[in-house]
């Protein structure tokens, strides 16, 4: 269709054409440090040279203990920053924008070290391991965390930052009543579950000021029962949207969801009535948010 070859603005971005690269974990930033690598900004300088307008990178992980996997980009220190600055560069000669997707792996971290828990919403058993349930200390630690690294991000020179709220890390485990089982007030209702996010959009905005690109992924769906669901992403969208998010992005799944609606799927060639993911979500979404 034509208007996917038009260019368009997400506050104060301009961006060529409507082609996006989701975040997708490559796994070739340094496995020590998160350092970003050569082999990482070229394949990013690529993808602008492929004409792909905007490109959201691989999640990059905020602190030591928001670190996912081994070979994840890193954004949880100020040393990281001339790398970083680096993969910019390269896609700003392309012509492109890239924004940077920022995360915190909650209770769902393939690295941390045996003698350390992970950190989620509740004390739950997650990839074999028990996950501790995350102290009022911790959760301001996580929002400082998120903050300093959306200010890196822009020091560094990216367009933007996108914030990860899906496939229960962190924030989409808040947001899950699968995955938070609190009774303060960041557990129970889904004011209180959403409070996490809304907290870290509010000191990130605070941080890089209103005229740059703030995002969020987050789940349609859990599709877990019990999870995180449509109507309540519809619900949690609105009060994004009202507390100054510039751009949503919809997706699904956790690491515990049955691998039909994982949200890391088989690729290939599929019917086209498959080819859409989570389009009743985002039907629901057109319809209630605009």
């Amino acid at each position: 269709m034509p208007e996917l070859f038009e260019s368009t603005s997400i506050n104060h971005m301009t961006v060529k054409n409507r082609f996006v690269r989701s975040a997708t974990f490559e796994g070739m930033a340094d496995v020590h440090d998160g350092a970003c690598t050569p082999q990482l900004t070229n394949l990013t300088a690529e993808l602008a040279r492929g004409d792909v307008g905007l490109i959201i990178t691989g999640y990059a992980y905020i602190s030591q203990q928001g670190k996912a996997r081994d070979g994840q980009l890193g954004v949880y220190e100020d040393e990281l920053i001339p790398g970083l600055c680096q993969m910019a560069e390269a896609v700003h000669r392309e012509a492109g924008k890239v924004v940077m997707q920022i995360a915190h792996c909650g209770g769902n971290s393939f690295a941390m070290p045996p003698e350390k828990k992970a950190l989620g919403p509740s004390a739950l058993v997650l990839n074999d391991r028990l996950c501790a349930a995350m102290t009022k200390e911790d959760i301001a630690e996580t929002i400082e965390d998120f903050k300093r690294a959306a200010v890196r991000a822009k020091e560094a020179g990216f367009d933007g930052v996108q914030l990860h709220g899906a496939h229960g890390y962190c924030l989409s485990e808040f947001l899950s009543p699968y995955y938070n089982r609190r009774t303060d007030e960041y557990g129970g209702s889904l004011v209180n579950r959403a409070r996490l996010t809304l907290d870290v959009l509010e000191a990130v905005r605070a941080a890089v000021g209103d005229d740059y690109p703030v995002l969020i992924k987050m789940n349609s769906d859990d599709f877990l029962d019990g999870g995180f669901n449509r109507v309540e992403m519809v619900q949690v969208a609105g009060m994004l949207e009202k507390e100054g998010i510039d751009a949503i992005e919809i997706s699904g799944g956790t690491h515990l969801s049955p691998d039909k609606y994982s949200f890391s799927r088989v690729t290939g060639v599929v019917p086209e009535e498959e080819e859409l993911y989570f389009g009743e979500a985002a039907r629901m979404y057109k319809d209630t948010i605009g």
